[in-house]
């Protein structure tokens, strides 16, 4: 299980450095890279958590693959989870540094989940709205579910708001049932 609290201390860490050397943007996205390529799983992904594997082959391999490619402030932070045996961390710590970089520019990502796809006026509307709505401006996922029938489903950080069909007639059920139970 990984330590969401230590991969957040590192996240700080890097995003400070980052923000010092103005290269915020640049250090999350090689962060991202890095840990896409190396993967949840195969060799690659075998050999950066491995324990029996010397930190210093790491980190040799590390440098060699990445230096003068990424922004040295990401590459520290790749050779630093290794000089702490923390390499598990690396994808909490590209989650966590992303989160902070969002915040730090008031965004916040959604997820929007809707029963056939919105045409680029609905679509634009309703994330204005949206942003007006919260004071925050989103990063939208958006995603098409024709089991919804109809309707739109938003994950907005924990919130959710499910104004479907479905949603919106469980919602009409409980109330019955509620309403029934108190008689």
């Amino acid at each position: 299980m990984v330590n969401r609290t230590l991969a957040r201390r590192y996240a700080i860490a890097a995003i400070g450095v980052a923000e010092e050397r103005g290269a915020v943007k640049r250090v999350g996205a090689d962060l991202a890279a890095v840990a896409q390529a190396i993967g949840p799983h195969g060799l690659v992904h075998d050999f950066f958590v491995a324990p029996v594997i010397e930190r210093r082959e790491k980190e040799r391999v590390l440098t060699q693959a990445f230096e003068n490619r990424i922004d040295p402030v990401a590459l520290h932070t790749l050779l630093l989870l290794v000089r702490k045996r923390r390499e598990a961390l690396l994808g909490a710590i590209v989650e966590e540094y992303l989160a902070l970089e969002r915040a730090a520019r008031g965004a916040e990502t959604m997820d929007l989940e809707s029963a056939r796809a919105l045409d680029a006026a609905e679509y634009r509307d309703l994330i204005e709205r949206l942003e007006r709505l919260y004071g925050k401006k989103f990063e939208v996922t958006q995603r098409v579910n024709a089991d919804l029938i109809g309707g739109l489903r938003l994950l907005i950080g924990d919130r959710r708001i499910d104004a479907t069909v479905a949603g919106r007639l469980d919602a009409l059920a409980r109330q019955l049932h509620t309403t029934a139970g108190s008689l």
